[in-house]
């Protein structure tokens, strides 16, 4: 039985998945699907989230969402920054409001995922990679989004 519910998850179609790991100065971008539920760094925007209210990030994050999935379907995985005691604070707000800008903006679901400890993950990954600080601070928020990403899609069913 088990085989065949493997081959069903196999053979129905990839979902694509683009994972945010949304900052104040840098915002981290990484891909992945639901068949191999692995996700890839791909990329760091340096744009402040303040710039232009938002204006200038939310731009750049729709280009970046077309270069990487064009018209396809794809579906968002914004990093939802939760206290340790899973209570939302104001950044948690102000994650599910940039994830309401994402999903009008670019007609796409956005789902939310916990990023606590994402960050700690990245330097984790790195500590042994022999970069020097400058290329681990340029990598950091991409391999951040990957975890997000990778966490959620863990959990998929």
């Amino acid at each position: 039985m088990s085989f065949i519910r493997s081959f069903v998850r196999q053979s129905s179609p990839a979902k694509r998945y683009i994972g945010i790991d949304l900052g104040d100065k840098r915002t981290g971008l990484a891909l992945g699907d639901s068949i191999t539920r692995l996700a890839t760094p791909v990329k760091v925007l340096e744009i402040p989230i303040a710039e232009d209210h938002g204006a200038a990030l939310l731009n750049a994050l729709c280009r970046e969402i077309g270069a990487l999935v064009g018209n396809s379907a794809c579906e968002l995985v914004l990093g939802l920054p939760l206290n340790m005691d899973d209570s939302e604070g104001p950044r948690a707000k102000l994650a599910r409001e940039w994830g309401q800008r994402l999903a009008t903006t670019t007609g796409r679901a956005v789902h939310y995922q916990d990023e606590r400890l994402s960050s700690v993950d990245a330097d984790w990954q790195m500590a042994q990679s022999g970069l020097t600080h400058k290329q681990k601070k340029e990598r950091r928020d991409a391999i951040a989004a990957a975890a997000i990403l990778t966490d959620f899609l863990r959990a998929l069913q």
